[in-house]
């Protein structure tokens, strides 16, 4: 073993890292000193199934984003990002999150480092909360069980007016990208 060699392949990081399909690293405990760009994310969300891949089809997390982001009249940059985090962490399902405490902390985490880096409307959260409901309630009544939306019309939530086109991942993440390059601040 040569102890002189040089240590390229040594990554100094603050937390446990993944390696992203760009060949970036992802520190998951400090996301922000991670080089990740939009091309990861659109690549992430595009490869990540909705509800733990529990639909009739696949139904990725890009694709939820873009409808999303369709339904808002303000906000519709945030919107497209909202749940970007998934690009480096997965879809968790809303019952497996309650009991994972840490990872909420986590999620905030990678959500505040994306927000730092594309700029992202703070106030937004709101606005973006109830578009996603009501683009939840519409995608379950489309690739899910029968049943599974019928807590919308008990919530009051209105369904929005989306279709679900289950695209590939390749389509997805073009079609990510696209709507990205549209609504990008200059």
């Amino acid at each position: 073993m040569n102890i002189f060699a040089p240590n390229l392949a040594i990554h100094h990081a603050k937390g446990p890292t993944i390696m992203l399909a760009s060949g970036r690293r992802f520190d998951l405990l400090d996301p922000s000193s991670s080089t990740f760009g939009i091309d990861d994310i659109a690549h992430g969300l595009a490869n990540v199934c909705r509800y733990a891949g529990q639909c009739r089809g696949f139904y990725s997390v890009a694709e939820h984003s873009l409808l999303v982001s369709q339904t808002v009249s303000r906000y519709a940059f945030e919107a497209l990002l909202h749940d970007s985090a998934e690009a480096f962490i997965g879809d968790i399902t809303r019952p497996l999150k309650k009991l994972l405490p840490d990872y909420r902390e986590i999620e905030e985490r990678i959500e505040d480092a994306v927000a730092e880096r594309f700029g992202l409307d703070r106030a937004a959260k709101a606005t973006i909360k109830e578009a996603d409901l009501r683009v939840l309630a519409a995608e379950q009544q489309q690739v899910m069980a029968l049943g599974c939306a019928d807590w919308s019309s008990e919530a009051g939530i209105l369904p929005a007016p989306v279709t679900v086109r289950g695209l590939s991942p390749n389509d997805a993440r073009a079609a990510f990208l696209r709507r990205y390059e549209e609504l990008r601040p200059i």
